[in-house]
């Protein structure tokens, strides 16, 4: 037993709920944004401003025709893939078969092929790493170990692991749309909880697929945490503060929550409001890319996935049109009511003793 951990070790293969559950679903993320996402936001510049290069094919493929944004959404497998394999460390071998195998899991899953990617991700590179550089002909052995349990593994559990994802997501949607109020207070509370701690709310996002009302508020959700906490944390942090948590990321002041983690109520009060009120009073749909639904105000990724979905929904006759309503509704419940609703909070809390200054001092 002691050889098989100093093998492990020596390959640098950690089971560990961090390595896995933050490192690589993180990463995933970050796979997912700079593939689906941007080729959505490409699309949508060029229909918007009809920018005809954008607009048209670019490239055929088995007799598929692919935009400039299509072509980067159709390597959302690959990149998603080589991003777990890059935050597990893998070798160079084992880092580039990835795409065959990110390819692979993510078409087998099909609408749920996120979540297969991960799981899939995960094992075949552990298992790529322990026979990377173990003989002397690597540069085959290990590519071939690698891409054959990354296949298999698609094929074995891929299709399930993604119609699984599906109908969590699906599950979650169809409860919000029965009942909207309580809903958008669990799913606005724990998505944008998700989003402050160490963890990827982007990636869940996306694994389940979640769009549409609950998609609209797991936006609330983490565009109170964003906002809320770059706004109530001003005196400490400053401009620098401002912009860093409230279009970087909230999970800045993990350290802070760690030391005092009633830091953490104004924010996620904040979002159980603005989270029904997303819900009920502006039916808040966010039709985008699943993965926008995680992102919150980060580089405002949430609403132009918003608006994103708007134009889909206008183009296919879903939505007759985008109106001044739809813009104050997703203003007030990105920006204005978790900075107002939040620093209400805070002074109560401070109030109670709670929370004294400095307590939200980043590093």
């Amino acid at each position: 037993m002691g050889k098989v951990k100093d093998y492990l070790k020596k390959k640098d293969v950690e089971i560990s709920l961090k390595r896995y559950g933050i490192d690589a679903l993180g990463a995933m993320a970050q796979g997912l944004f700079c593939s689906l996402l941007i080729g959505t936001i490409i699309n949508t510049i060029g229909t918007q401003f009809g920018i005809d290069f954008l607009t048209k094919a670019v490239a055929t493929v088995g007799g598929v025709e692919y935009t400039v944004g299509g072509l980067a959404s159709a390597m959302s497998g690959p990149a998603m893939a080589v991003a777990i394999a890059f935050a597990l460390k893998a070798p160079n071998l084992v880092l580039f078969s990835m795409i065959t195998v990110g390819f692979a899991s993510n078409a087998l899953g099909g609408a749920g092929g996120p979540l297969a990617v991960l799981f899939v991700a995960i094992i075949a590179t552990e298992c790529g790493k322990l026979v990377s550089k173990a003989t002397k002909v690597d540069i085959l052995v290990t590519p071939l170990f690698t891409i054959g349990i990354g296949i298999f593994l698609s094929w074995l559990i891929a299709p399930a692991l993604g119609k699984a994802a599906m109908w969590v997501g699906d599950i979650i949607m169809w409860a919000t749309d029965l009942q909207p109020f309580l809903m958008g207070i669990v799913v606005s509370v724990v998505v944008g909880m998700a989003l402050t701690l160490p963890i990827s709310s982007a990636a869940i996002c996306a694994a389940f697929g979640l769009v549409g009302l609950a998609g609209g508020a797991a936006v609330a959700g983490c565009s109170a945490q964003m906002v809320g906490f770059a706004v109530i944390s001003f005196k400490e942090n400053g401009w620098g503060g401002l912009v860093s948590q409230g279009i970087g990321t909230s999970m800045l002041q993990m350290g802070n929550i760690v030391k005092n983690p009633r830091i953490w109520i104004a924010p996620t009060l904040a979002s159980a409001i603005t989270g029904p009120l997303a819900t009920c009073v502006f039916r808040l749909h966010m039709n985008g890319a699943p993965v926008s639904s995680g992102m919150g105000t980060c580089g405002l990724v949430g609403q132009i996935g918003v608006y994103t979905g708007w134009v889909n929904d206008v183009a296919s006759g879903a939505k007759d049109a985008i109106t001044a309503f739809d813009w104050v509704g997703l203003i007030l419940i990105s920006f204005v009511l978790p900075a107002l609703l939040s620093l209400i909070f805070h002074v109560g809390i401070k109030e109670l003793g709670w929370v004294k200054d400095g307590d939200m001092k980043l590093s």
